[in-house]
Formats: C-alpha cells, structure tokens, sequence
C-alpha cells in the first residue's frame, strides 16, 4: 500500500448531492406546516385584498349593520354595515408590514453591531452592552407614546422605533454567539488562509448565527404584531376608515354585550397569526446548532520586545527561519501562561514542542499566529520570521503572513473544516486568493494538492462535505488546505491525537514527505516521544510554561539534561523490541501546577526526586546538548543512569 493512501473511500451513497439539501425534519411537522401555510396565504391575502375582496372596505349599509354571518358577509357586518371579511384581509398588511419593518431595523442594528463587537473585543463590546443596556432599561411602551406624542400617529415610524428598542435585545443575544463562533477552528482556518475579517464574518460567522437570527426574527416578529395591535387598539393605528387589526379588535369591544361575534374573527384571526409564527419558531429552535465561540485581540503594540534574563543561555539562530526569544504569554493585566520561551527553527527542519497538558505547548505554537484566545496576549519577548517582528502585528498585518509564510494543522480535523461549504470551495477559495488565479486553474490546483497529501479520488473529495469523511481523509484534507498559499512554516497541533494508530503513522509519512520533498519546515507539538523521535530534528521540552530542555532530537533523548525529559522518556508506553514489559509504567507523581501556584525557583521541584535546597531558587536555562539549553541545577546523567521518578517518587 502506498504510503500516502489511506485504506477508507467513501461509498457513492455518501456523495451529497451539489446544492440540495433536505428541509430540516421539524420545518416537515404537520404543526410547522400548517403554520408556515397560514403566514402565506395571510400575507399575500393581506398584500392583494385591494384587488379581490367581495366588497369594499370602506362601504357602509346601515340597514344590515351588525349581522351575522350571511352568503354576502361572509363573516357579518360591523356597527356600520361594513364587511368584516374585508376589513380584517385589508387590515392584515398594516399590522403585519409595520412588524416585519420593526424586525428589520432590529436585525439591520443588532446583527451588526454584535459581529463589530465580537470582532473587535472589550472597547467596542463594552459600548455596545453599556447601550444595549440603556436601551433595555427604558419601558417600550412609554417610549412610544411619548414619540406618538412628538411627532403624531404614524404607524410605520412607530415600529421603526420599536425596531430601533428592540435592537437592544438582538444585540445581547448574538454578541454571545458571534464571539462563540469565532473561536471555531474553521475560523482560525479561514484567518491563516489571509481572509479579511469582513469576510470571516460574511462567510463563516454570519452563517452559523442564520438559525438563531431566524428563531428570533420569527419571536419578534410575533411580538410586534401583538404591540402594533396594542396600539391600535388604543387609538394609535392607521387613521379612520383604514382598519387594522386592533382596531377592528377595539370597535368590537364597544359592541361586545350585544354582538359579541363582532370580536371572534378578528381575535382568532391574530391569535392564530401570532401562534403560527411562535410555532415556527420554535420548529427552528429544534434545528438549532449549539455551538460555544470569542475573538483574538490584536497584538498589543506598547510592549517592546524583551531582551533574554541576565544569565539566561538561548539557542542559536544561526540562519534560522523562526527565532523565537523570551516569549511571554499571557491573560491581559492578568496571569502569564508562557515564561520565557526561546525556540529556533532552521529550513528544512522539524522542531517538536513536547510535554503534558497544562504546559504552554498549544500556546506558544498559536502566539506565533497571533491566534491566541480572548483576553490572552503576547505580553513580551520576540517572534522572529525571516527577519520580521510578528510581536505587535494587528490582525489586518497578520493576514499577509498567516497562510502564505505559515499555516496551521489543528489536532480535530473534522472541527477545522467547515461544515457549510463542500472541500473543493473550502480549497479553491484560498488558492484563488494567494496565487491569483481562475476558478477552473484553482480546482486543477486543489485536485494536485489532494493528490499530493494521498488522497486517491481527490475528484469525490472536492465534491463532498466535512461530515462525509473519515478522520484521516478530513486531516490529510486540513493539511491540502495549509499548502494552499505554499507556507515556509507549517504549525502541526498535534496533528495525530485524534487518529487511530494505522492512520497516524500514515500521516507521519506524508509530513515527513513533504518536509523531505518540499523544504518544508514544521513546529509540531505533542505528547508522544515516539513521535517526535520519529518526525522532528529538534526538540523543545515544556513543562510549566518554561522551556526545562531544549536541543537536537538526538541529544535530548539519549542524554536527557533534566529529570523531567527522563520521567518523560521513562514514561513513554513505547518498549523498544526484545525488551520486557513491565507490569506498569513508571508515572510521573502529582500534576502540572496551575499559573497562579508556580513557584519562584524550579517548577518541577515538588514532582521531582532529585530537589534540593538551590531548586527553590530562580534558575537560569544553561547551555546543554551543544546549541541547546537546560534548566537545572543538577549536571546531565548519562542515559542508562538517568534519574527518574517511579511510582513512589524513588530514584530509579
């Protein structure tokens, strides 16, 4: 089997059909049905009485002034004798328009402003909450009459102001959903492949808020029937005979003792409109996705680039593509996360940044990105890219290095593409944009490109969406997509976590491929020592935001410098052959200490058999492994004697 080829195609019943797909299940409901029925016919009645009605609205026949239902009046004659049928057709557009008119001014604001505000974080989002509170505070009712008061009764103005209150709302609701979405790996995505921040929101924050826009439009929608009905049941609707709904609603009520059939067609009539519209409503919520999402501040530009600690050693940057030195990451005014990490990358080269959960791999890796989450930033020290300062780049700067110098793999390929658009427009959208070329020689481009990363039908591919592939077909897809805009440097986040072991070693082979064929060079974080003894040609050992152990690949692992690299290699479920297995592995006692608890001297000192006294003093990283660094106070042991930690915490 080659290399590159993954055993899994898909079946042709998998294959979606191109631009069609099934009306969600509870939008088939009989309820959901009925209702998305009675809106229609309600509104284009509504929207063409003038030109079918049986009799004009505005006639008047006292002598059969309220009656019954009868072959002429359909549904009877009011205290003029005019029909009741006609009136209440007619009446629909002035209290349905002016309540779509409210919706869209609400959504016209609201959506908007939320996407600003989740773009650009705490300045612009605590704006807007501060008026969206303001406006929350004020009572609806009062705010209308008063603007009745000033200007005179002019129902369309009147919900156009409503709409302007009830932005407020919309604004609260989205903001939290926009700021979700935009934590999606999909968005990262779209971000390191240059997109404008117009078009993240146009093309993958806006969609995904289309469920949640639509249960809302639909409640509000509702809503303002209810209040363009209040008001006109208080004397504030169209000017007399024009009738509307609570209108017609208040002359019945005049008559209520001695025709009170006179209420009935109208009320039913508006209850069931606004019951139908809550039931769409709720047949969307079904439908709704639950997703969670947040912004990346831009690199703040006040912090000048932090010269390496008195004492500290750092590797050397002979001719490196990426020097990274004294990095630190951080909450804003808040707990660092990252402390003084020096790293180097040469052409060609694989750097792996390994170590457990908690110690500031995935951080470092996303900060030379400027992909950081909300409210964490790079808080000092320097990236260096070809010469180029990164610390300190804003977004709209970060777009002419993100995807066309370097490119991201995220660990969950199946999150990282996204779900609304086929793989071929996923692929040919950055290809057209980085090497400016046509549609036709974009899709000749990303059907290489599959074919290059092992896909052996990359035609089926380009045609199928994200949920149709297995999880090796979606990661060799997400590697495709980073070499769209040729990068020099390609950010691995442990890129094989979620594969099973067959398709791992598979995309192993085809990054190391491409690292062989391509000049390629590669940051890859993980866990797995095994890995990285495999694929990288450096190594970079993180263990509580610092780097304890840096060097070549060689080096570090068969002479380790600290006792936490020998716990880790200790640890590795990797047996070399012929040797015996033990009944269990050596562990590594107590966990990663949290930022807040990181003490002064050594980090590793409470988990580590070898503390002393000077442990719990700062400590300095020192040469070691030649271009490398260590920091600890104890002189590297050989590999056989290295000291490690077993389950009691005893040297071994």
């Amino acid at each position: 089997m080659n290399a590159f080829t993954e055993p899994v195609q898909l079946p042709p019943a998998s294959e979606p059909t191109p631009g069609r797909r099934p009306l969600p299940a509870s939008l088939r409901r009989p309820g959901t049905v009925l209702a998305l029925a009675w809106l229609v016919s309600i509104v284009i009645a509504s929207a063409t009485a003038r030109w079918w009605v049986p009799v004009p609205v505005d006639r008047q026949d006292l002598a059969h002034a309220l009656t019954g239902p009868s072959g002429t009046h359909w549904l009877g004659t009011d205290e003029l004798g005019r029909d009741i049928f006609s009136r209440i057709v007619t009446g629909g557009w002035i209290s349905i328009g002016p309540a779509l008119l409210a919706v869209t001014v609400a959504f016209c604001v609201g959506v908007p402003t939320a996407l600003l505000a989740a773009e650009h974080g705490r300045g612009v989002e605590r704006t807007g909450s501060r008026v969206a509170e303001l406006l929350l505070a004020l009572p609806t009712t009062v705010i209308l009459l008063a603007f009745v008061g000033a200007v005179g009764v002019h129902v369309w103005a009147i919900m156009a102001v409503l709409g302007l209150l009830l932005a407020a709302p919309v604004y609260r609701i989205l903001l939290a959903l926009a700021q979700s979405l935009r934590t999606r790996l999909y968005v990262d995505a779209a971000k390191v492949n240059g997109v404008g921040s117009l078009l993240v929101n146009v093309r993958h924050v806006l969609p995904g808020m289309a469920t949640t826009i639509a249960v809302q439009a639909a409640q509000l929608f509702a809503l303002g029937i209810l209040i363009e009905a209040g008001l006109a049941f208080m004397g504030y609707g169209p000017a007399i005979p024009a009738p509307s709904w609570g209108g017609l609603i208040g002359d019945a009520q005049q008559h209520i003792y001695d025709d009170a059939w006179m209420m009935v067609p109208t009320g039913v009539v508006l209850a069931l409109t606004v019951i139908a519209a809550n039931q769409i409503a709720d047949a969307l919520a079904g439908e709704r996705e639950r997703t969670a999402p947040a912004r990346r501040p831009a690199r703040r530009a006040d912090r000048p680039p932090a010269a390496p600690a008195a004492g500290e050693a750092s590797p050397r940057t002979d001719g490196a593509l990426l020097a990274v030195r004294d990095l630190h990451v951080g909450v804003v005014e808040g707990t660092e996360l990252v402390t003084g990490v020096s790293v180097s990358v040469r052409p060609g080269t694989v750097l792996g940044l390994v170590g457990e959960s908690g110690c500031g791999k995935t951080m470092t890796a996303r900060s030379l990105m400027g992909l950081l989450p909300d409210g964490v930033e790079v808080s000092g020290g320097s990236i260096l890219f070809e010469g180029r300062e990164l610390v300190g780049l804003s977004d709209k700067e970060y777009q002419a290095v993100r995807g066309r110098d370097i490119a991201l793999i995220s660990q969950e390929p199946t999150v990282a593409l996204d779900p609304m658009f086929s793989i071929g427009h996923q692929l040919t959208r950055p290809i057209r944009r980085f090497r400016g070329v046509g549609r036709g020689e974009a899709r000749r481009m990303a059907l290489d490109l599959l074919t290059q990363v092992g896909i052996v039908d990359p035609e089926r591919i380009l045609r199928s969406h994200p949920h149709a592939l297995s999880g090796g077909m979606a990661q060799r897809v997400c590697i495709a997509l980073a070499l769209t805009g040729s990068p020099k440097l390609l950010i691995a986040d442990e890129p094989t976590t979620a594969l099973d072991v067959i398709v791992q070693a598979e995309i192993l082979s085809l990054l190391r491929s491409l690292v062989r064929g391509t000049g390629l060079s590669v940051v890859l974080v993980s866990h797995d020592l095994g890995v990285v003894a495999d694929l990288c040609d450096d190594v970079a050992v993180m263990y509580a935001g610092q780097v304890v152990e840096s060097g070549s690949v060689a080096e570090v692992l068969d002479q380790p410098a600290h006792p936490y690299t020998s716990a880790l290699l200790s640890a590795n479920p990797h047996i070399p052959q012929g040797e015996e297995v033990p009944d269990r592995l050596p562990s590594i006692p107590g966990t990663v200490p949290a930022p807040k608890d990181w003490p002064t001297g050594c980090r590793f000192a409470s988990r580590c058999p070898l503390v002393a006294p000077e442990c719990h003093e700062p400590i300095a990283a020192a040469p070691a492994h030649g271009a490398g660094t260590a920091r600890c106070v104890h002189p590297p042991a050989p590999a056989p004697g290295a000291p490690v930690p077993n389950e009691s915490g005893a040297v071994r």
